[in-house]
């Protein structure tokens, strides 16, 4: 890499009517564009445009005609004005809530080098894969009038909106911690203490130099959470009651209890376009703090707490995690031991079994069927969101590219029972007739991990040095080579930390794989859902179980991605 920065400056020069090297360089990078958009585009149009497109083409278009005034109908409603109002100040505070809580915790995994760090990293991840009803209930149990607390300094938790909060910086507390404190360990440390040795206080430094650094990756996870909390509806369910509903929540509503359609179909609209303003803010906040960065090695930058000022965050960080993620993590596994004659194994024994007669198999084949989707979805999701972000980072402000950021995103903005449906009712057809295919769950997960692996990815990748990649097309390298020996090295470890979202977020997913999982072949979050449905202390206690067997898989998962390290400076 020495001898790119050389043969960049030197500046060499051309014959008089030879076009410059650089010149075809930028040609062929803008080839190398296009031909990377291309398969992220065709994978969104065929799993996710056309599925959406055909459920709202369904409920707005009936007997040859467009019934678009139901739009203004629905809009002017005051109960669907309220919904909309609670789902975007619930989003916003629960976005607040987990940066607030999160940064420090991202700055300690980070900069800090204590025991257990690997494994309590993996740990804060499990709760983005749990079944959002799992979860919801456990803090019910947690939060509830017979649970381990209600009420905190005299505020009521069981009957507000704070154990929904609460829930949402549980699931969301990893996002922040994962994609800031990923960046945040590759930053150089010597830039913070140089502005420290011109004369700026501790915290001057770290707000002139740390965080505008930090930008671009803190937005992109502020836009995950709003759009994860945005979105949300096992945690509404459960911890809301009738008294609260969000727009994913009333989706559902409207599509499984109520069965109208078109009212479905305008909230998924509405969704779109909430989920665009956001996108249009989040890209425009992004290009503005975008910059070469010196990435370094990871391995360089933690150090073992230095003053009393580390010691006592490690230990705030240190008792948030215990609380916020081992307390509602550690009352499942309770419940998957308390059996009606004392604590045992006796739930996990019947999970051989189809005694039960919900599964026509044994719910324990459901792990293998999870783990097999979720490696496949991963494979799909890194390759559609690596090229996609590959394609992204060619830096161009035309609103092709633009446009193309906002639409890898579209998939965590809407409704996961929109999509579920849209599958069904979509791909039933030639080319595209997939709905008695086990490939069909897979590519949902795939749809919903593929933003994971470009928002990753991005921030990692736009902050390789430009010129690096340019003296390497100057010098004949092809766009292959260029990705594989300037910018690989540099990334390597982003696409791990990526591959381990996306297959977590596989694992977990359920709100999509629900209507298109098949009955002999369910996912264990289906599993899970389904155990719950049914009344029966087995069956609730066989939904502890798998949920313990889906922690204790992700946590296995995560860790053996944690114990991959690189010689590069690609820690995300």
């Amino acid at each position: 890499m020495s001898a790119l920065r050389t043969a960049y400056g030197r500046g060499a020069r051309t014959p008089r009517g030879t076009a410059h090297p650089a010149a075809a360089a930028v040609r062929r990078r803008a080839g190398v564009r296009a031909a990377l958009m291309a398969l992220p585009l065709l994978f969104f149009a065929a799993f996710f445009a056309y599925p959406v497109a055909a459920i709202v083409t369904r409920g707005l278009h009936e007997g040859g005609n467009w019934h678009l005034g139901r739009i203004a109908d629905v809009a002017g409603d005051a109960g669907i004005r309220h919904v909309l109002w609670f789902t975007c100040w619930q989003a916003a505070a629960s976005t607040a809530l987990t940066l607030l809580v999160a940064l420090p915790g991202a700055y300690v995994f980070a900069r800090l080098d204590f025991p257990g760090r690997r494994l309590l990293r993996a740990v804060v991840t499990v709760p983005f894969v749990l079944p959002t009803v799992v979860a919801g209930s456990a803090f019910l149990a947690l939060l509830g009038r017979d649970g381990f607390t209600d009420s905190l300094f005299g505020v009521r938790l069981d009957t507000g909106v704070w154990a929904i909060l609460i829930a949402h910086v549980f699931f969301n507390y990893a996002v922040v911690v994962r994609t800031v404190g990923g960046l945040w360990a590759q930053l150089d440390p010597a830039q913070e203490e140089a502005a420290r040795m011109l004369g700026a206080s501790r915290l001057a430094a770290w707000r002139r130099v740390t965080l505008p650094a930090l930008g671009p990756s803190v937005a992109a996870a502020a836009l995950m959470v709003f759009l994860f909390t945005f979105t949300s509806f096992g945690v509404i369910q459960v911890l809301g009651g009738p008294m609260y509903s969000t727009l994913e929540v009333e989706i559902y509503r409207q599509t499984a209890e109520v069965f109208d359609l078109p009212t479905a179909a305008v909230l998924t609209l509405l969704q779109f376009a909430a989920v665009a303003v956001i996108l249009a803010l989040h890209g425009w906040a992004v290009r503005r703090s975008q910059s070469a960065l010196r990435l370094v090695d990871p391995a360089l930058t933690a150090h073992r707490p230095r003053g009393a000022a580390e010691r006592t965050l490690l230990g705030g960080v240190l008792a948030v995690v215990a609380l916020l993620i081992l307390l509602p993590l550690g009352v499942l596994v309770a419940r998957s031991f308390d059996t009606p004659s004392g604590y045992g194994l006796a739930f996990y024994r019947a999970l051989g079994s189809t005694d039960g007669g919900t599964f026509s198999v044994a719910p324990w084949q459901t792990v293998g069927n999870s783990l097999r989707f979720a490696a496949i979805a991963t494979v799909i999701a890194l390759a559609v969101g690596g090229l996609a972000a590959a394609a992204l980072v060619r830096r161009s402000s035309g609103r092709l590219v633009r446009g193309f950021d906002a639409l890898l995103m579209l998939p965590l903005g809407t409704s996961a029972v929109t999509v579920g449906f849209g599958f069904l009712i979509a791909l039933d057809k030639p080319p595209l007739d997939l709905r008695d295919s086990w490939l069909l769950v897979p590519l949902a997960q795939a749809l919903v991990g593929t933003p994971f692996v470009v928002r990753v990815m991005l921030p990692v990748l736009r902050a390789v040095d430009e010129r690096l990649r340019e003296a390497a097309a100057v010098l004949g390298a092809s766009p292959w080579r260029v990705w594989r020996e300037v910018e690989l090295p540099l990334v390597s470890r982003a696409v791990a930390i990526a591959a381990g979202f996306a297959f977590a977020v596989s694992l977990g997913e359920f709100g999509a794989t629900v209507f298109i999982a098949r009955p002999d072949d369910p996912t264990l979050p289906v599993a899970v859902a389904r155990l719950l449905g049914r009344a029966g202390a087995l069956n609730y206690g066989q939904a502890m179980a798998l949920s313990t067997v889906l922690m204790l898989v992700c946590a296995a998962s995560l860790l053996v991605l944690e114990s991959l390290r690189t010689t590069g400076s690609g820690e995300l």
